[in-house]
């Protein structure tokens, strides 16, 4: 079987050190769509270092490389081509800097058996250097295709936490038609399935499609923008699912619903009538 299972689970990834500064954090924030307007006050926040403020979703950031690096992690030898994120979870333990420099440990922390494909949890903690405490923790759901059906534990089930009502709040972002151009490069992540139509094709898209990452960073913005009055310093942590893909130009509606302590999101695209982003929920400090 490609995935071993003693040596997967538990397995740790290399460690790295990664460092940012105001324009890694600007040019992150342009990747997910901010500055437009671009005199609105409130963009300026995220795009001008004037009064910068951070996105909590830039810690999926430094963590890139040590996700990526689970396929090479002892016990799995699998396609990559195989590999999709299905889910994503920031905890954000302090207030992210303008300017920082992380040390960052992964490992494999589960792998559950769905069926028709195997899930992976990834987890990668990030100490930043100046204080030696934990700044923020990543985990990733990574579902690898054609790996399932070895009689493991299914792992837990997850209820949407959408209530049954009209959501709160309702946000409509548009993206760029050369939205994942700009993601590519504010973040590191270079997987041609979100620039050539060649490799796209291959994959089953019709064009190339945005990072999920990418999604989920504009779903964030937008619920911090509408709903979190004390900015993004007030977001502990944001746990959701990719649900579908966007294609670059396509608007994305936001729903949410405000229940104090969390806010519950979806995302769809609206040129589609598309789900994109389900089971998502942002968790707010006192």
């Amino acid at each position: 079987m490609p995935i071993d299972l003693d040596l997967a689970v538990g397995a740790e990834l290399p460690g790295t050190s990664f460092g940012w500064d105001e324009q890694d954090v600007i040019l992150y924030h342009l990747g997910i769509g901010a500055g437009n307007p671009p005199t609105d006050p409130g963009e300026l926040r995220y795009v001008y270092e004037g009064d910068l403020r951070v996105l909590p979703t830039y810690a999926t950031i430094p963590q890139f490389p040590v996700m990526m690096s689970m396929g090479f992690a002892p016990g799995f030898d699998i396609n990559p081509a195989m590999i999709l994120h299905g889910e994503h979870e920031i905890v954000v333990h302090e207030t992210i800097p303008i300017c920082g420099r992380v040390t960052q440990k992964g490992r494999v922390t589960d792998v559950f058996d769905k069926g028709k494909g195997a899930l992976a949890v990834v987890e990668v903690v990030s100490v930043l250097e100046k204080t030696g405490r934990p700044l923020f923790t990543n985990r990733a759901f990574i579902f690898i295709r054609g790996e399932g059906g070895f009689g493991g534990d299914s792992g837990p089930s997850a209820a949407d936490p959408a209530p049954e009502r009209e959501p709160d709040h309702v946000v409509e972002s548009t993206t760029l038609p050369q939205q994942a151009l700009l993601y590519r490069m504010a973040s590191g992540d270079k997987n041609p399935l979100h620039v050539d139509p060649g490799f796209a094709a291959f994959a089953g898209f019709d064009r190339p499609i945005l990072h999920g990452l990418c999604t989920y960073g504009i779903v964030a913005k937008a619920s911090v923008d509408r709903v979190v009055e004390s900015g993004p310093e007030a977001v502990a942590s944001l746990r959701a699912r990719f649900s579908g893909v966007v294609y670059p130009g396509e608007t994305l509606i936001t729903r949410i619903w405000d229940e104090g302590d969390h806010l519950a999101v979806t995302a769809e695209v609206k040129e589609r009538a598309a789900s994109v982003l389900s089971n998502g929920v942002m968790t707010l400090r006192p």
